[in-house]
């Protein structure tokens, strides 16, 4: 299910850090074991998978990995998964899907490719990982001519949800999709419990998004296997603000 094509193309180093695509099994296994290390062992998320020390689902299969390397002993500390629109098909659905209902994107299926399981090594979450992993999404989003990216972006709610509430309650005017992009939680947050109040810092991997252009789909979703509160995060690439496209479109 892989993009080989892709694969081939695309390997990019720069300084101490290099972004490729997954190009066998063992690679996508790398990814896979950096995730059980950041959800499980460090969120504490509930993975069915978690005895063979890897975060692995029926996704993974169908998705490309984008994976960041640090040249000093080659090792992965930053991976993301794409799942392209003919490899959704294929399975039969987003993992957005699982916890939005996404009926009012239905027309928009053949350009739009869904990223997730984000995530990067403790000892390298700064700006140059990042940029790394934002630069090999841009590339395969410009080589493949798709028009949105979406996913779900996770707060934790180790808090029991007052913390996510409250990132929620800051951003969703200002940063909501308009009415024809919108989407339901499955499974909603109930907001109306929680204190929204507090002054909370917004994570950065939704800031980043934020900044780049991206909407808020509507009220998060609550997953009770990661313990986290999901905002479903569209990125029209029409919006893709200017100023932060050309440190990603090479």
């Amino acid at each position: 299910m892989l993009d080989l094509n892709l694969l081939q193309q695309q390997h990019h180093s720069s300084g101490k850090l290099t972004v490729s695509m997954a190009r066998t099994v063992s690679e996508i296994a790398e990814a896979q074991r950096l995730r059980y290390k950041v959800f499980g062992e460090e969120m504490g998320a509930s993975l069915a998978s978690a005895h063979e020390g890897i975060d692995r689902d029926i996704f993974d299969s169908y998705c490309d990995h984008l994976l960041v390397r640090d040249n000093a002993d080659n090792k992965v500390i930053g991976t993301y998964r794409i799942l392209s629109p003919d490899c959704a098909r294929s399975i039969g659905s987003y993992y957005s899907e699982t916890e939005f209902d996404l009926t009012r994107l239905a027309h928009l299926r053949n350009s739009m490719v869904e990223v997730g399981r984000s995530c990067v090594h403790m000892d390298f979450r700064d700006g140059a990982t990042i940029t790394r992993l934002w630069g090999g999404l841009a590339d395969y989003m410009s080589r493949h001519d798709h028009q949105y990216l979406i996913g779900c972006a996770s707060i934790s709610m180790r808090d029991g949800g007052h913390y996510a509430a409250s990132v929620y309650h800051k951003l969703h005017k200002q940063y909501a999709a308009p009415a024809e992009y919108r989407v339901f939680p499955r499974c909603p947050l109930p907001l109306e419990a929680l204190d929204h109040t507090l002054d909370a810092s917004i994570p950065p991997l939704i800031k980043g998004y934020l900044r780049l252009g991206a909407y808020i789909g509507g009220a998060p979703a609550w997953d009770p296997d990661f313990n986290t509160a999901d905002l479903f995060i569209m990125l029209p690439m029409s919006r893709l603000s200017a100023r932060y496209a050309k440190h990603f479109i090479r």
